[in-house]
């Protein structure tokens, strides 16, 4: 099957180089043209994906190769794309920037898998005719990648945008489809784990039509869509559906909230597919868990910038508690391990959280885990046998620092994990731990919390 769907890659030189922006003034220009929008985002991330999202009005996907090989990323594109308008996926860090020095996993090489066309924008802060040197050296270290235009980022003014426009469309026979001057700190803003998520950004529309007036000036939105739309057919078999929605069977509870917001579409309707309802639990609402819940997912998220309010909740966290110490199966990620420990320690306070955790942990400047992570489970556990690997990804400003050292199930054969060369943390029927998971890469995962859920239910 040859597969024509309109698509392109908006890929930079690095990281903070305006990707992400630039996509979102792209969708909201589409969008406003008329134009059904697609995003997607490359890598694991879920602040970027949340913003591609609000943009173009269905959640994004994210498309891994690392976390779901390269046939599950291209099956998951051709599952959600937009058959007839635009499928935008937004690059991560540096083009040809992989787990290796040979670039493996790169936004080039997802690029490639998709036979998309990528659109490279170029940070013209302090440089001219070197930018046309950086775009021809991006091609010629993948001549089969199509670089199919570029777009200028943080441009000087009038004299500036001339002179880099005319040495790159000269150089290297690249049209230039958009120049932009540098935006305002406050149009998209961020902190220390990247941007605020769009949950927690006020005025989000009024900021919406901000992105809109900052890129309509200076986009080539038909030059962007033409390019869109020649890309090369893509060779593919018929996209694998997911597995229908199970008939519900238990009752899961997930806490999304300002304070918890990091969960993967795919997690979610991995869940239902093995038979969970989900009911969304928020932390800041000063309730308990809701009533016959049997087993709980809590994600990632920012716990410690609404540590104030989480530690209020006395309700919440006690009935958290108790739940635990009943023996409900709950799955914690980063920010769920932050909530299940003694206390959160931040820029010189102390919050007390849940206490199922014999631990307390410290939230530092500077990240204690990034990047992909590989586990494999050698210790007993309520969820997944012995035996089983799991990749995944983590980005931690936080630590373990004070407490008891509980058990493990997990060895660490790649990245940092909750102790040295460990990670999943277990405490009767609690898995915590700093690695997020995506359930197309982990497709036994859901299952295993659906089961565990279920031996809560009915013991026997």
């Amino acid at each position: 099957m040859r597969d024509r769907t309109p698509r392109l890659v908006i890929a930079g030189l690095s990281g903070d180089s305006g990707k992400t922006l630039l996509s979102l003034a792209t969708i909201l220009l589409a969008r406003r043209a008329g134009i059904r929008v697609r995003a997607f985002k490359k890598g694991p991330d879920y602040i970027d994906p949340a913003w591609l999202g609000w943009a173009c009005g269905h959640p994004a996907r994210n498309l891994d190769t690392f976390l779901m090989g390269f046939d599950g990323a291209a099956n998951s594109f051709a599952r959600h794309a937009e058959s007839e308008g635009l499928n935008l996926i937004e690059g991560n860090r540096g083009l040809h920037d992989g787990v290796d020095a040979r670039g493996t996993h790169s936004t080039a090489a997802l690029a490639r898998t998709l036979a998309a066309p990528v659109v490279l924008v170029i940070d013209a802060t302090k440089v001219t005719r070197t930018a046309a040197a950086a775009v021809l050296g991006c091609r010629m270290m993948d001549p089969e990648l199509r670089i199919a235009g570029v777009i200028l980022n943080r441009v000087a003014g009038e004299r500036h945008r001339a002179i880099l426009r005319e040495a790159i469309e000269e150089v290297c026979s690249i049209p230039v489809v958009g120049a932009l001057p540098k935006a305002g700190p406050d149009l998209l803003p961020g902190r220390h784990l990247g941007l605020v998520t769009p949950l927690e950004c006020p005025g989000i529309e009024q900021r919406g039509r901000e992105i809109v007036r900052f890129g309509e000036g200076g986009l080539d939105l038909e030059a962007i869509l033409r390019i869109a739309r020649g890309a090369d057919p893509l060779a593919c078999g018929p996209a694998l559906s997911p597995a229908g929605r199970a008939l519900a069977a238990v009752r899961i509870g997930y806490v999304s909230d300002r304070a918890f917001s990091f969960y993967y579409p795919e997690n979610l309707e991995a869940l239902e597919a093995a038979g969970a309802e989900l009911v969304p639990v928020s932390s800041l609402v000063p309730n308990p868990l809701p009533g016959g819940l049997d087993a709980l997912y809590i994600g990632g998220g920012f716990p410690e910038t609404h540590a104030a309010a989480l530690s209020a909740n006395t309700e919440f966290l006690g009935s958290l508690r108790a739940a635990a110490a009943a023996g409900m199966p709950v799955w914690a990620e980063c920010g769920g391990l932050m909530a299940l420990s003694r206390a959160i320690r931040w820029r010189g306070g102390r919050w007390a959280m849940a206490g199922v955790l014999p631990f307390e942990v410290e939230v530092l400047s500077r990240p204690q885990g990034h990047g992909y992570t590989t586990l494999r489970v050698d210790r007993p556990n309520p969820f997944l046998p012995q035996g089983t690997e799991l990749r995944g990804h983590e980005f931690h400003y936080s630590r373990i620092a004070k407490g008891d050292r509980p058990e493990t199930a997990c060895a660490v054969e790649r990245g940092a994990g909750c102790y040295q060369a460990r990670d999943g943390v277990i405490a009767g029927n609690v898995w915590a731990g700093y690695t997020h998971l995506h359930a197309t890469g982990s497709p036994q995962w859901a299952p295993a919390l659906v089961r565990a859920a279920m031996l809560f239910k009915t013991p026997s």
